[in-house]
Protein backbone atom coordinates (compact mmCIF):
# COMPACT_ATOMS: atom_id res chain seq x y z
CA UNK A 1 0.00 0.00 0.00
CA UNK A 2 1.39 3.26 -1.07
CA UNK A 3 1.58 5.92 1.03
CA UNK A 4 0.81 9.60 0.50
CA UNK A 5 2.69 11.51 -2.42
CA UNK A 6 3.01 7.54 -3.95
CA UNK A 7 5.90 7.03 -1.47
CA UNK A 8 5.81 3.34 -0.30
CA UNK A 9 8.61 2.27 1.90
CA UNK A 10 9.07 -1.57 0.84
CA UNK A 11 9.19 -0.91 -2.81
CA UNK A 12 12.77 -1.00 -4.31
CA UNK A 13 14.51 2.93 -4.68
CA UNK A 14 15.16 2.97 -8.41
CA UNK A 15 18.18 5.33 -7.43
CA UNK A 16 19.70 2.33 -5.59
CA UNK A 17 19.00 -0.93 -7.95
CA UNK A 18 20.50 1.86 -10.53
CA UNK A 19 23.33 1.86 -8.15
CA UNK A 20 23.86 -2.13 -7.48
CA UNK A 21 22.85 -2.73 -11.22
CA UNK A 22 26.12 -0.71 -12.24
CA UNK A 23 28.54 -1.92 -9.34
CA UNK A 24 27.39 -5.38 -10.78
CA UNK A 25 28.89 -4.90 -13.77
CA UNK A 26 32.15 -5.64 -12.17
CA UNK A 27 31.11 -9.16 -11.52
CA UNK A 28 29.54 -9.87 -15.27
CA UNK A 29 33.26 -9.37 -16.16
CA UNK A 30 34.66 -11.74 -14.00
CA UNK A 31 31.80 -14.49 -14.44
CA UNK A 32 33.56 -13.96 -18.18
CA UNK A 33 36.57 -14.83 -17.36
CA UNK A 34 35.62 -17.89 -15.38
CA UNK A 35 33.15 -18.94 -17.95
CA UNK A 36 35.24 -18.62 -21.04
CA UNK A 37 38.06 -20.38 -19.75
CA UNK A 38 36.09 -23.69 -19.77
CA UNK A 39 36.03 -23.58 -23.59
CA UNK A 40 39.65 -21.43 -23.97
CA UNK A 41 41.55 -24.47 -22.18
CA UNK A 42 40.60 -27.05 -24.88
CA UNK A 43 42.74 -24.62 -27.63
CA UNK A 44 44.76 -23.61 -25.55
CA UNK A 45 46.01 -27.69 -24.40
CA UNK A 46 46.00 -28.15 -28.18
CA UNK A 47 47.95 -24.94 -29.44
CA UNK A 48 50.67 -24.92 -26.60
CA UNK A 49 50.91 -28.86 -26.42
CA UNK A 50 50.47 -28.84 -22.51
CA UNK A 51 49.33 -31.44 -20.03
CA UNK A 52 46.31 -31.79 -17.59
CA UNK A 53 48.53 -30.11 -14.62
CA UNK A 54 48.98 -27.06 -16.72
CA UNK A 55 45.73 -27.04 -17.42
CA UNK A 56 44.95 -27.01 -13.64
CA UNK A 57 47.41 -24.54 -12.76
CA UNK A 58 46.23 -22.18 -15.69
CA UNK A 59 42.19 -22.47 -14.22
CA UNK A 60 43.10 -22.38 -10.60
CA UNK A 61 45.73 -19.56 -11.16
CA UNK A 62 42.91 -17.07 -10.90
CA UNK A 63 41.78 -17.44 -8.31
CA UNK A 64 44.50 -18.39 -5.80
CA UNK A 65 45.45 -14.61 -7.09
CA UNK A 66 42.52 -13.69 -6.14
CA UNK A 67 42.99 -14.90 -2.52
CA UNK A 68 45.36 -12.29 -2.28
CA UNK A 69 43.23 -9.65 -4.36
CA UNK A 70 40.02 -10.24 -1.98
CA UNK A 71 42.82 -9.65 0.92
CA UNK A 72 44.06 -6.27 -0.09
CA UNK A 73 40.57 -5.23 -1.25
CA UNK A 74 39.12 -4.81 2.00
CA UNK A 75 42.15 -2.26 3.70
CA UNK A 76 41.72 -0.65 -0.09
CA UNK A 77 37.89 -0.04 0.11
CA UNK A 78 38.35 1.56 3.89
CA UNK A 79 40.80 3.63 2.39
CA UNK A 80 40.02 5.40 -0.78
CA UNK A 81 35.93 4.22 0.04
CA UNK A 82 33.94 1.66 -2.07
CA UNK A 83 33.70 2.97 -5.70
CA UNK A 84 37.10 3.66 -6.12
CA UNK A 85 37.83 0.07 -4.90
CA UNK A 86 35.51 -0.83 -8.31
CA UNK A 87 37.21 1.55 -10.51
CA UNK A 88 40.24 -0.47 -9.29
CA UNK A 89 39.03 -3.75 -10.10
CA UNK A 90 38.11 -2.38 -13.68
CA UNK A 91 41.20 -1.11 -14.57
CA UNK A 92 43.19 -4.91 -13.14
CA UNK A 93 40.88 -6.56 -15.08
CA UNK A 94 41.95 -4.42 -18.22
CA UNK A 95 45.51 -5.21 -18.15
CA UNK A 96 44.74 -9.14 -17.10
CA UNK A 97 42.60 -9.01 -20.35
CA UNK A 98 44.68 -7.33 -22.64
CA UNK A 99 47.75 -9.85 -21.18
CA UNK A 100 45.28 -13.02 -22.18
CA UNK A 101 44.37 -11.66 -25.14
CA UNK A 102 48.20 -11.40 -26.13
CA UNK A 103 49.38 -14.58 -25.21
CA UNK A 104 52.26 -16.03 -27.70
CA UNK A 105 53.07 -18.38 -25.04
CA UNK A 106 51.89 -20.13 -21.78
CA UNK A 107 53.81 -18.39 -19.34
CA UNK A 108 52.35 -14.80 -20.46
CA UNK A 109 49.02 -16.35 -20.51
CA UNK A 110 49.57 -17.46 -16.85
CA UNK A 111 50.72 -13.95 -15.80
CA UNK A 112 47.43 -12.40 -17.41
CA UNK A 113 45.08 -14.99 -15.85
CA UNK A 114 46.90 -13.85 -12.44
CA UNK A 115 46.38 -10.05 -12.57
CA UNK A 116 43.01 -11.02 -13.73
CA UNK A 117 42.93 -12.82 -10.88
CA UNK A 118 43.58 -10.13 -8.74
CA UNK A 119 40.62 -8.19 -9.91
CA UNK A 120 38.42 -10.84 -9.50
CA UNK A 121 38.88 -10.67 -5.69
CA UNK A 122 38.64 -7.14 -5.71
CA UNK A 123 35.46 -7.75 -7.35
CA UNK A 124 34.06 -10.56 -5.48
CA UNK A 125 34.44 -8.41 -2.16
CA UNK A 126 33.58 -4.65 -3.36
CA UNK A 127 30.07 -5.30 -5.49
CA UNK A 128 28.05 -7.03 -2.98
CA UNK A 129 29.72 -4.84 0.10
CA UNK A 130 28.45 -1.71 -1.68
CA UNK A 131 25.05 -2.95 -3.05
CA UNK A 132 24.38 -4.05 1.03
CA UNK A 133 25.97 -0.48 1.90
CA UNK A 134 23.17 1.78 -0.52
CA UNK A 135 19.98 -0.61 0.32
CA UNK A 136 16.88 -0.45 2.49
CA UNK A 137 16.25 -3.34 5.07
CA UNK A 138 13.28 -4.68 2.52
CA UNK A 139 15.11 -5.01 -0.58
CA UNK A 140 18.67 -5.17 0.63
CA UNK A 141 18.68 -9.10 -0.54
CA UNK A 142 17.59 -8.60 -4.04
CA UNK A 143 20.26 -5.75 -4.49
CA UNK A 144 22.57 -7.94 -2.82
CA UNK A 145 22.07 -10.79 -5.38
CA UNK A 146 22.62 -8.51 -8.25
CA UNK A 147 26.34 -9.40 -8.44
CA UNK A 148 25.33 -13.12 -8.59
CA UNK A 149 23.13 -12.47 -11.41
CA UNK A 150 25.87 -10.50 -12.99
CA UNK A 151 28.47 -13.36 -12.59
CA UNK A 152 25.72 -15.75 -14.28
CA UNK A 153 25.25 -13.59 -16.96
CA UNK A 154 28.79 -13.38 -17.73
CA UNK A 155 29.46 -17.04 -17.46
CA UNK A 156 26.76 -17.26 -19.77
CA UNK A 157 28.36 -14.84 -22.46
CA UNK A 158 31.74 -16.90 -21.67
CA UNK A 159 30.54 -19.79 -22.78
CA UNK A 160 28.31 -18.38 -25.99
CA UNK A 161 31.91 -16.50 -26.53
CA UNK A 162 33.55 -19.91 -26.83
CA UNK A 163 30.90 -21.57 -29.17
CA UNK A 164 30.94 -18.30 -31.52
CA UNK A 165 34.71 -17.77 -31.74
CA UNK A 166 35.36 -21.91 -32.00
CA UNK A 167 34.42 -21.00 -35.46
CA UNK A 168 37.24 -19.06 -35.69
CA UNK A 169 41.22 -20.58 -36.38
CA UNK A 170 42.99 -21.88 -33.75
CA UNK A 171 45.69 -18.89 -32.88
CA UNK A 172 43.26 -16.26 -33.01
CA UNK A 173 39.98 -17.84 -31.55
CA UNK A 174 40.83 -18.83 -28.29
CA UNK A 175 42.59 -15.09 -27.79
CA UNK A 176 39.63 -13.79 -29.03
CA UNK A 177 37.68 -15.12 -26.17
CA UNK A 178 39.72 -14.37 -23.42
CA UNK A 179 40.91 -10.72 -24.87
CA UNK A 180 37.41 -8.93 -25.56
CA UNK A 181 36.90 -8.45 -21.67
CA UNK A 182 39.35 -5.43 -21.93
CA UNK A 183 36.43 -3.53 -23.60
CA UNK A 184 33.48 -3.60 -20.86
CA UNK A 185 36.37 -3.29 -18.36
CA UNK A 186 36.97 0.26 -19.22
CA UNK A 187 33.38 1.51 -20.23
CA UNK A 188 32.79 0.75 -16.13
CA UNK A 189 36.17 2.04 -14.87
CA UNK A 190 34.57 5.20 -16.32
CA UNK A 191 30.62 4.87 -16.46
CA UNK A 192 31.86 4.37 -12.44
CA UNK A 193 32.54 7.77 -11.50
CA UNK A 194 28.56 9.03 -11.88
CA UNK A 195 28.16 6.60 -8.97
CA UNK A 196 27.47 7.86 -5.44
CA UNK A 197 29.75 6.69 -2.74
CA UNK A 198 28.69 4.21 -0.14
CA UNK A 199 26.78 6.41 2.82
CA UNK A 200 28.11 4.14 5.01
CA UNK A 201 31.83 4.47 4.28
CA UNK A 202 31.21 8.26 4.44
CA UNK A 203 29.89 8.52 7.76
CA UNK A 204 32.85 5.95 9.09
CA UNK A 205 34.90 8.83 7.65
CA UNK A 206 32.83 11.40 9.50
CA UNK A 207 31.82 12.90 6.01
CA UNK A 208 27.84 13.10 7.48
CA UNK A 209 26.88 15.75 5.17
CA UNK A 210 27.82 14.08 1.89
CA UNK A 211 25.86 10.51 3.34
CA UNK A 212 23.28 12.39 4.06
CA UNK A 213 21.84 13.90 0.82
CA UNK A 214 22.81 9.90 -0.93
CA UNK A 215 20.67 8.26 1.84
CA UNK A 216 17.61 10.93 0.80
CA UNK A 217 18.34 9.46 -2.69
CA UNK A 218 18.74 5.48 -2.07
CA UNK A 219 16.04 5.74 0.49
CA UNK A 220 11.96 5.48 -0.27
CA UNK A 221 10.87 8.68 2.11
CA UNK A 222 12.67 11.15 4.29
CA UNK A 223 11.95 8.94 6.99
CA UNK A 224 13.16 5.92 6.31
CA UNK A 225 16.60 8.11 5.33
CA UNK A 226 16.96 9.65 8.95
CA UNK A 227 16.17 6.61 10.43
CA UNK A 228 18.80 4.95 8.93
CA UNK A 229 21.10 7.80 9.30
CA UNK A 230 20.67 7.82 12.99
CA UNK A 231 21.34 3.55 13.25
CA UNK A 232 24.87 4.25 11.42
CA UNK A 233 25.74 6.63 13.51
CA UNK A 234 24.67 4.90 16.83
CA UNK A 235 26.89 2.50 15.01
CA UNK A 236 30.10 4.47 14.31
CA UNK A 237 29.40 6.37 17.97
CA UNK A 238 28.92 9.50 16.62
CA UNK A 239 26.32 11.02 18.61
CA UNK A 240 22.21 10.98 17.53
CA UNK A 241 21.67 14.52 17.55
CA UNK A 242 24.94 15.48 16.10
CA UNK A 243 24.29 17.89 12.78
CA UNK A 244 27.91 18.87 11.66
CA UNK A 245 28.43 17.90 7.84
CA UNK A 246 31.97 16.76 9.02
CA UNK A 247 32.69 15.13 12.27
CA UNK A 248 36.21 13.66 13.52
CA UNK A 249 36.57 10.40 14.13
CA UNK A 250 39.13 7.92 15.92
CA UNK A 251 41.09 5.46 13.20
CA UNK A 252 39.56 2.15 15.43
CA UNK A 253 35.77 4.18 14.26
CA UNK A 254 37.33 4.34 10.69
CA UNK A 255 38.27 0.90 10.24
CA UNK A 256 41.67 1.51 10.22
CA UNK A 257 44.65 0.52 12.00
CA UNK A 258 46.12 -2.79 13.30
CA UNK A 259 43.36 -2.77 16.42
CA UNK A 260 40.16 -3.73 13.97
CA UNK A 261 42.53 -6.87 12.73
CA UNK A 262 42.82 -7.62 16.42
CA UNK A 263 39.68 -7.05 17.68
CA UNK A 264 37.99 -9.35 14.90
CA UNK A 265 40.65 -12.34 14.50
CA UNK A 266 42.14 -12.15 17.70
CA UNK A 267 39.55 -11.32 20.48
CA UNK A 268 36.51 -11.05 19.16
CA UNK A 269 33.64 -11.11 21.54
CA UNK A 270 31.11 -14.02 21.44
CA UNK A 271 28.90 -12.57 18.78
CA UNK A 272 31.81 -11.13 16.52
CA UNK A 273 33.26 -15.15 16.78
CA UNK A 274 29.97 -16.60 15.58
CA UNK A 275 29.49 -14.43 12.87
CA UNK A 276 33.32 -14.59 11.83
CA UNK A 277 32.43 -18.61 11.64
CA UNK A 278 29.13 -17.97 9.75
CA UNK A 279 30.54 -15.65 7.20
CA UNK A 280 33.78 -17.92 6.15
CA UNK A 281 32.08 -21.31 6.64
CA UNK A 282 29.52 -20.52 4.12
CA UNK A 283 32.28 -19.18 1.77
CA UNK A 284 34.20 -22.23 2.69
CA UNK A 285 31.20 -24.71 1.79
CA UNK A 286 29.93 -22.86 -1.68
CA UNK A 287 33.07 -24.24 -3.46
CA UNK A 288 33.91 -27.22 -1.42
CA UNK A 289 30.62 -28.59 -2.44
CA UNK A 290 32.31 -28.70 -6.07
CA UNK A 291 30.43 -26.19 -8.54
CA UNK A 292 33.27 -25.50 -9.58
CA UNK A 293 33.78 -28.48 -10.89
CA UNK A 294 30.41 -28.17 -13.07
CA UNK A 295 30.88 -25.28 -14.12
CA UNK A 296 34.90 -25.00 -15.28
CA UNK A 297 34.91 -28.79 -16.74
CA UNK A 298 31.32 -29.33 -17.82
CA UNK A 299 32.91 -30.14 -21.22
CA UNK A 300 34.89 -32.74 -19.20
CA UNK A 301 31.80 -34.14 -17.48
CA UNK A 302 30.30 -34.26 -20.95
CA UNK A 303 33.21 -35.85 -22.70
CA UNK A 304 33.01 -38.79 -19.64
CA UNK A 305 29.14 -38.85 -20.45
CA UNK A 306 29.44 -40.14 -23.69
CA UNK A 307 29.71 -36.75 -25.76
CA UNK A 308 32.41 -36.65 -27.77
CA UNK A 309 32.26 -33.64 -30.56
CA UNK A 310 34.21 -30.47 -28.95
CA UNK A 311 31.42 -28.77 -30.69
CA UNK A 312 28.33 -30.42 -29.35
CA UNK A 313 30.53 -30.48 -25.61
CA UNK A 314 30.52 -26.39 -25.75
CA UNK A 315 27.10 -26.22 -27.50
CA UNK A 316 26.42 -28.58 -23.71
CA UNK A 317 28.06 -26.34 -21.46
CA UNK A 318 25.58 -23.01 -22.95
CA UNK A 319 23.03 -24.60 -21.32
CA UNK A 320 24.84 -25.31 -17.69
CA UNK A 321 24.96 -21.58 -17.97
CA UNK A 322 21.54 -20.51 -18.76
CA UNK A 323 20.25 -22.92 -16.04
CA UNK A 324 22.69 -20.72 -13.72
CA UNK A 325 20.96 -17.17 -14.87
CA UNK A 326 17.50 -18.50 -14.59
CA UNK A 327 17.60 -20.07 -11.34
CA UNK A 328 19.69 -17.07 -10.01
CA UNK A 329 16.90 -14.72 -11.31
CA UNK A 330 14.67 -16.81 -9.61
CA UNK A 331 16.00 -16.68 -6.01
CA UNK A 332 16.89 -12.51 -6.41
CA UNK A 333 13.02 -12.44 -6.14
CA UNK A 334 12.61 -14.90 -3.61
CA UNK A 335 15.55 -14.20 -1.15
CA UNK A 336 13.57 -11.17 0.40
CA UNK A 337 10.34 -13.49 0.50
CA UNK A 338 11.70 -16.54 1.67
CA UNK A 339 14.28 -15.85 3.44
CA UNK A 340 18.02 -16.49 3.36
CA UNK A 341 17.73 -19.61 5.34
CA UNK A 342 14.92 -21.33 4.27
CA UNK A 343 16.58 -21.45 0.70
CA UNK A 344 20.14 -22.28 1.51
CA UNK A 345 18.66 -25.33 3.67
CA UNK A 346 16.81 -26.38 0.28
CA UNK A 347 19.44 -25.69 -2.07
CA UNK A 348 21.86 -28.01 -0.16
CA UNK A 349 18.98 -30.36 0.45
CA UNK A 350 18.74 -30.63 -3.30
CA UNK A 351 22.37 -30.38 -4.26
CA UNK A 352 23.48 -33.56 -1.79
CA UNK A 353 20.97 -35.93 -3.71
CA UNK A 354 22.04 -34.23 -7.67
CA UNK A 355 25.59 -34.40 -6.71
CA UNK A 356 24.75 -38.18 -5.39
CA UNK A 357 22.55 -38.52 -9.11
CA UNK A 358 25.31 -37.37 -11.00
CA UNK A 359 28.62 -39.58 -9.26
CA UNK A 360 25.61 -42.64 -9.87
CA UNK A 361 24.38 -41.71 -13.46
CA UNK A 362 28.69 -40.67 -14.24
CA UNK A 363 29.71 -44.19 -13.03
CA UNK A 364 27.82 -46.29 -15.26
CA UNK A 365 28.57 -44.12 -18.40
CA UNK A 366 32.08 -43.98 -17.76
CA UNK A 367 32.13 -48.17 -16.95
CA UNK A 368 30.07 -48.66 -20.56
CA UNK A 369 32.23 -46.25 -22.16
CA UNK A 370 29.76 -43.83 -23.28
CA UNK A 371 27.24 -46.15 -24.95
CA UNK A 372 24.40 -46.01 -22.55
CA UNK A 373 22.39 -43.77 -23.91
CA UNK A 374 20.08 -43.34 -21.04
CA UNK A 375 22.63 -43.13 -18.41
CA UNK A 376 24.11 -39.81 -20.86
CA UNK A 377 20.91 -37.84 -21.10
CA UNK A 378 20.65 -38.62 -17.14
CA UNK A 379 24.43 -37.39 -16.28
CA UNK A 380 23.44 -34.13 -18.27
CA UNK A 381 20.16 -33.68 -16.55
CA UNK A 382 21.80 -33.82 -13.50
CA UNK A 383 24.47 -31.48 -14.15
CA UNK A 384 22.12 -29.04 -14.26
CA UNK A 385 20.06 -30.39 -11.31
CA UNK A 386 23.49 -29.36 -9.48
CA UNK A 387 23.43 -26.13 -10.83
CA UNK A 388 19.91 -25.47 -10.14
CA UNK A 389 19.75 -26.08 -7.12
CA UNK A 390 23.26 -24.51 -6.31
CA UNK A 391 22.00 -21.39 -7.55
CA UNK A 392 18.54 -21.29 -6.09
CA UNK A 393 20.31 -20.79 -2.86
CA UNK A 394 24.04 -21.40 -1.42
CA UNK A 395 25.28 -19.31 -4.44
CA UNK A 396 23.40 -15.75 -4.14
CA UNK A 397 22.86 -16.23 0.04
CA UNK A 398 26.55 -16.60 -0.04
CA UNK A 399 27.16 -13.16 -1.15
CA UNK A 400 24.11 -11.71 0.16
CA UNK A 401 24.81 -13.32 3.87
CA UNK A 402 27.93 -12.76 4.61
CA UNK A 403 27.86 -8.91 3.00
CA UNK A 404 25.25 -7.91 6.31
CA UNK A 405 26.51 -10.14 8.57
CA UNK A 406 29.41 -8.27 9.51
CA UNK A 407 29.30 -5.02 11.67
CA UNK A 408 30.23 -1.41 9.90
CA UNK A 409 33.49 -1.30 11.05
CA UNK A 410 34.65 -4.89 10.26
CA UNK A 411 32.59 -5.04 7.38
CA UNK A 412 35.35 -4.80 4.40
CA UNK A 413 37.86 -6.65 6.62
CA UNK A 414 35.78 -9.42 6.91
CA UNK A 415 34.28 -9.84 4.16
CA UNK A 416 38.12 -9.85 2.38
CA UNK A 417 38.58 -12.53 4.89
CA UNK A 418 35.46 -14.41 3.77
CA UNK A 419 36.44 -14.18 -0.02
CA UNK A 420 39.55 -14.83 0.50
CA UNK A 421 38.41 -18.30 1.74
CA UNK A 422 36.33 -18.59 -1.00
CA UNK A 423 38.74 -18.28 -3.62
CA UNK A 424 40.70 -20.68 -1.92
CA UNK A 425 38.15 -23.40 -2.30
CA UNK A 426 37.39 -22.35 -5.38
CA UNK A 427 41.26 -22.92 -6.97
CA UNK A 428 41.92 -26.37 -4.68
CA UNK A 429 39.01 -27.62 -6.51
CA UNK A 430 39.42 -26.26 -9.34
CA UNK A 431 43.06 -26.88 -9.56
CA UNK A 432 42.50 -30.83 -8.29
CA UNK A 433 39.58 -32.14 -10.02
CA UNK A 434 41.13 -33.59 -13.10
CA UNK A 435 43.73 -35.59 -10.51
CA UNK A 436 40.84 -36.15 -8.47
CA UNK A 437 38.76 -37.58 -11.02
CA UNK A 438 41.51 -39.78 -12.10
CA UNK A 439 41.96 -40.91 -9.05
CA UNK A 440 38.42 -41.82 -8.07
CA UNK A 441 36.70 -41.55 -10.97
CA UNK A 442 34.88 -38.89 -12.20
CA UNK A 443 31.66 -40.43 -10.78
CA UNK A 444 33.21 -40.92 -7.25
CA UNK A 445 34.62 -36.95 -6.96
CA UNK A 446 30.95 -36.13 -7.44
CA UNK A 447 29.76 -38.69 -4.10
CA UNK A 448 32.75 -37.01 -2.22
CA UNK A 449 30.96 -33.63 -3.08
CA UNK A 450 27.57 -34.94 -2.29
CA UNK A 451 28.87 -35.80 1.01
CA UNK A 452 30.72 -32.70 1.82
CA UNK A 453 27.44 -30.97 0.42
CA UNK A 454 25.76 -33.43 3.95
CA UNK A 455 28.19 -31.58 5.95
CA UNK A 456 27.20 -28.20 4.89
CA UNK A 457 23.51 -28.68 5.41
CA UNK A 458 24.07 -29.31 8.34
CA UNK A 459 26.42 -27.00 9.42
CA UNK A 460 23.79 -24.24 8.07
CA UNK A 461 21.08 -25.33 10.16
CA UNK A 462 22.90 -25.05 13.71
CA UNK A 463 24.77 -22.04 13.01
CA UNK A 464 22.72 -19.79 10.59
CA UNK A 465 20.29 -17.01 12.15
CA UNK A 466 18.01 -15.85 9.83
CA UNK A 467 18.36 -12.36 8.25
CA UNK A 468 15.26 -11.15 6.58
CA UNK A 469 14.35 -7.60 6.91
CA UNK A 470 16.62 -6.26 9.61
CA UNK A 471 18.80 -3.59 9.14
CA UNK A 472 22.23 -3.99 8.94
CA UNK A 473 23.21 -2.64 11.72
CA UNK A 474 20.39 -5.09 13.61
CA UNK A 475 21.56 -7.85 12.56
CA UNK A 476 24.97 -8.19 15.40
CA UNK A 477 21.96 -8.64 17.82
CA UNK A 478 20.91 -12.03 16.34
CA UNK A 479 24.59 -13.33 16.86
CA UNK A 480 23.70 -12.92 20.50
CA UNK A 481 23.28 -16.13 22.67
CA UNK A 482 20.59 -15.34 24.52
CA UNK A 483 18.44 -15.33 20.89
CA UNK A 484 20.25 -18.30 19.93
CA UNK A 485 16.61 -20.43 19.81
CA UNK A 486 14.47 -17.16 18.50
CA UNK A 487 16.42 -16.32 15.35
CA UNK A 488 16.67 -19.16 13.79
CA UNK A 489 12.72 -19.02 13.34
CA UNK A 490 12.37 -15.70 12.95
Amino acid sequence: MEKDGGENPTRVNKYACACAIVASMISIIFGYDTGVMSGAMIYVKEEFQINDSKIEVLAGILNLCALVGSLCAGRTSDNIGRRNTIITASLIFLVGSVLMGYSPNYATLLVGRCVAGVGVGFALMIAPVYSAEISSPSSRGFLTSLPEIGISVGILLGYLSNYIFSRLYLKLGWRMMLGVAAFPSLLLAVGILKMPESPRWLIMKGRLGDAKKILYKVSNTPQEAETRLRDIKQAVGIDEDCNDDIVKLSDSAKGQGGGVWKELLLRPTPSLRWILIAGVGIHFFEHATGIEAVILYSHKIFAKAGVHDTRKQILATVGVGLTKFIFIVLSTFLIDKVGRRKLLLTSLTGMVVTLAGLGFFLTLAEKSGGKLFWALVLSIITTYAVVMFFNIGLGPVTWVYSAEIFPLKYRALGAGIAVAVNRLMNATVSMSFLSLSEAITTGGAFFLFAGVSLVALIFFFFFFPETKGKSLEEIETLFTRGKHYDNFNK
